[in-house]
This record gives C-alpha cells, structure tokens and sequence, in this order.
C-alpha cells in the first residue's frame, strides 16, 4: 500500500514540475504563431529574420530584404519580435551609457590609481 502512495506522489510531483510546464510553452508559441500577422517581424526556425508582407491560413509571405520574398508555412515561425525602437533613441541611450562611464571614472577612488591598478590586473 505504501508502495502505491509514493508512485502516485512522484507522477504527480513529475505532472507538476515537467509535463504541465511543457503544455503551457507549447500553448503559448501556438498562440503566438497564430497570432502573427502583416507588418511584425518575425524569426523563422532556420534563424532568418523578415517580416510578414502576406499572410493567408497557414502561408505567409515574409520579406527577408528589399525584394526578397520568402513563402513558408506558419510553423517556420519560432519567435515574433517586439517592435523596434526609433534609431535617435537607440543612440541616446549608448550616449547617457557614455556618459555613466565617465561618470562613474570621475567618482572619488576611481581616479589614475585605480586605472593603474585595473591595467596591471589585466597584463
């Protein structure tokens, strides 16, 4: 009898920590590939990136470069990315990460001893 409680507590300990987890990520990528559509960019399987120019049932049209079409099956999709940001603000945040650099050089105790200190380190 104790036998048959500690296999029911390991297949449910095994339901809970492996097989349940897995459901939900598969129901999750097929939601996200059902629910991609024209104009999100997207990265196929194979590792090429493109975005969706046509899409009807299960075929999509993907545009991997100017005039470059590619036609594929929905499940070629593994991932659909976010929207990317505008260049300008992409540029302003590698300057403000410049900036915290010079700043954090500046602070008291980061001055040439510590450079000194940090190139010895590195030879």
């Amino acid at each position: 009898m104790e036998f048959l409680i500690v296999m029911v507590l390991v297949l449910l300990v095994m339901y809970v920590l492996m097989i349940r987890p897995q459901r939900q990520r598969l129901r999750r990528q097929q939601e996200m590939v059902e629910g991609a559509g024209v104009g999100d960019d997207i990265l196929t399987t194979g590792g090429i990136y493109g975005t969706i120019t046509d899409a009807e049932g299960d075929d999509i049209v993907v545009e991997v470069a100017d005039g470059v079409s590619l036609h594929m099956t929905r499940r070629a999709i593994a991932a659909v990315l976010p929207p990317e940001e505008d260049e300008a603000e992409a540029e302003g945040e590698v300057v403000d990460a410049d900036e915290e650099t010079v700043a954090a050089a500046e602070t008291p105790g980061r001055g040439e001893g510590a450079a000194d200190a940090a190139a010895g380190e590195r030879r």
